[in-house]
């Protein structure tokens, strides 16, 4: 049964809130054990009971700031006794260099872990990086992203895919610092796709798949290597040194790791029961010779710019040729 406080009782356990939300440029603090989250605005603030005990909510647009963290959602519950805050309603995370987004979440406030739930996707602000999924967990003192169940996304015109996409953040130096990636984990039926684009028609793709997949991403964003582990496959259109395509070759291993210069691939090494064929670059384009799993997804990206279409001609009286 749900019992909700009398306003004088609200009153009495919700002083800290109350007096964030009064006075011009105040702050509010919102308790769960001893981690305190600063909440900012909410259109209204309620107490009570229920089956589970004791709670406090704020409803209404929601927003709520740990340190240099931004939550927002429609709703948050509070329990007497527990470390979480329970988070209904387009839940939202987000400092100056990522935002992530959800359905319903629960943010962990002994660990600063944020599970999040429900149509889950998640960007750089500077459009280096998207994902989406059907779960996420933010975790803030490991600095690391994870997005799982049906995970793909997008960089630039790379896409990656798994069943877990972890996303590991570079240690900032200085308070403030924006956030960059510095490695991407893809586990379970990881797979890399990347659009030739020394030649655009027919389009023709360069594959890596297999059981994980680690990513080393440089300052500038770009990725200086793909080490693949587990049924490695791989399959690169290549090009002699006056960019002719001279063929595609499918490479399998135990083990493939590959070298990028200048967003380009520079060397490869298959190790352990590696074996390799070479197709004609007539083949391009050919979707029988590629890898078992592919499939380009490109029209999920949920922040892709949308296509530019161009305007029909029409002819008629007024036409200047005629």
């Amino acid at each position: 049964m749900k019992r909700l406080f009398s306003p004088i009782l609200l009153a009495a356990g919700l002083t800290l809130l109350q007096l964030a939300l009064t006075p011009p440029g105040g702050q509010n603090t919102l308790h769960a054990e001893n981690s305190k989250i600063i909440l900012r605005h909410a259109d209204m603030i309620e107490g009570g009971e229920d089956a589970v005990g004791p709670y406090r909510a704020a409803i209404g647009n929601v927003e709520m700031l740990k340190g240099e963290l931004t939550m927002t959602c429609r709703r948050t519950t509070d329990y007497d006794g527990q470390n979480r805050i329970i988070m209904n309603g387009d839940v939202s995370i987000s400092d100056g260099s990522m935002e992530v987004f959800g359905d319903d979440g629960v943010f962990y406030t002994d660990r600063e872990v944020l599970e999040l739930s429900g149509n889950v996707r998640g960007r750089m602000k500077d459009n280096s990086l998207a994902v989406r999924s059907k779960k996420g967990m933010f975790n803030n003192d490991e600095s690391q992203l994870w997005f799982y169940d049906d995970a793909v996304g997008w960089k630039g015109k790379d896409q990656v895919s798994g069943e877990i996409i972890l996303l590991h953040f570079r240690k900032s130096e200085k308070k403030g610092e924006k956030r960059t990636i510095d490695e991407m984990q893809l586990h379970g039926n990881a797979f890399y796709a990347s659009p030739d684009t020394l030649i655009q028609s027919p389009v023709g793709y360069d594959q890596m798949s297999g059981k994980k997949i680690v990513a080393l991403i440089g300052e500038n964003s770009r990725i200086e290597g793909l080490t693949v582990t587990g049924q490695a496959e791989s399959l690169f259109h290549l090009y002699d040194e006056n960019s002719k395509p001279t063929g595609i070759n499918y490479s399998s291993g135990d083990r493939i790791r590959m070298i990028f210069r200048e967003g380009r691939m520079h060397t490869m090494k298959v190790t352990g029961n590696a074996e390799g064929t070479e197709y004609p670059a007539s083949f391009r384009g050919e979707e029988s010779i590629n890898l078992p799993k592919f499939a380009w997804r490109a029209a999920e990206n949920p922040w892709a710019p949308p296509e530019k279409k161009e305007a029909p001609v029409f002819e008629g009286l007024f036409d200047s040729d005629k």
